[in-house]
């Protein structure tokens, strides 16, 4: 077995999960989950993971488990694997989906571990797509449209997809938030989006670091007076975006170390 093998594991409610239980989960469609990269046995902004995993339940289960209880579930994954991997853990309901047995009933926890990551190296460019993600703000599964435009771009000779939406706003990338900068303020687009945990990291940190933010309305007319663009997820902070759709950005490198400054100010937890 090679190292890489040995990263990935897959546990259910904190014990390994068996083929019988892991069928049911291949084609099911109604969970969410949350994503975040282990390094050196640690994970940044854990209580926005476990705040996400928390309200999401609520709102597709009706139940949430205690946040400790998640906590030592993937404890227990980080234990027993290598110091840096990616990790996954998606909440769903043992009664499976389209059935009403799956409301208001006692979630259970999928903790899936693989191979660390840290993203492409950018810069991107981004094609844009009217779509609007179905309950934008969860971050649940089987979003077929994320990769579908992500393929469409690729053929069209972009690198990934953005989103504009159906007041000409662009919102979110695929699996990316997007944000801007004027050369002084970071900007947070004004739409229906899923807040990412980097997202929620970075946005401290800027604001312990004293760099103004606000949230805007970003239209392509608004494109053209901004100094810099740069798409964010669990894997990295920051990867610069030079054109969105027929739009250049310029490749603005100062933005980027500062949204990495503002990640490494970040403490990292031990569980």
């Amino acid at each position: 077995m090679s190292l890489e093998d040995s990263v990935y594991s897959a546990r259910i409610n904190g014990h390994p999960a068996t083929a019988a239980e892991l069928i049911p989960l291949a084609f099911a469609g109604f969970a969410h989950f949350t994503a975040m990269q282990i390094r050196n046995g640690t994970v940044k902004g854990l209580d926005l993971h476990l705040a996400r995993l928390r309200n999401a339940s609520m709102e597709f289960l009706g139940r949430a488990l205690p946040d400790e209880q998640i906590r030592s579930y993937v404890k227990s994954a980080i234990d027993d694997g290598p110091d840096d991997q990616s990790l996954t853990v998606t909440v769903f309901s043992r009664s499976g989906e389209f059935t009403a047995e799956s409301m208001d009933v006692e979630p259970a926890v999928l903790v899936r571990t693989g191979a660390p990551s840290n993203g492409p190296r950018g810069p991107l460019r981004l094609s844009a797509v009217d779509h609007e993600r179905p309950l934008a703000s969860i971050k649940h599964v089987g979003e077929a449209g994320k990769t579908y435009y992500l393929h469409q771009a690729v053929r069209e000779g972009f690198d990934d997809a953005a989103f504009v939406d159906r007041r000409g706003r662009l919102s979110e990338a695929t699996i990316w938030n997007l944000v801007f900068w004027d050369g002084e303020a970071a900007i947070w687009p004004r739409a229906a989006i899923l807040n990412g945990t980097m997202m929620g990291i970075i946005q401290r940190q800027l604001d312990r670091l004293g760099i103004p933010q606000r949230h805007e309305e970003i239209t392509f007319e608004r494109l053209e007076g901004l100094s810099g663009a740069a798409v964010m997820n669990s894997w990295t902070p920051g990867i610069a975006v030079t054109a969105i759709a027929s739009n250049v950005i310029p490749e603005a490198k100062p933005f980027m170390s500062l949204l990495h400054k503002a990640y490494e100010a970040e403490p990292a937890n031990f569980l």
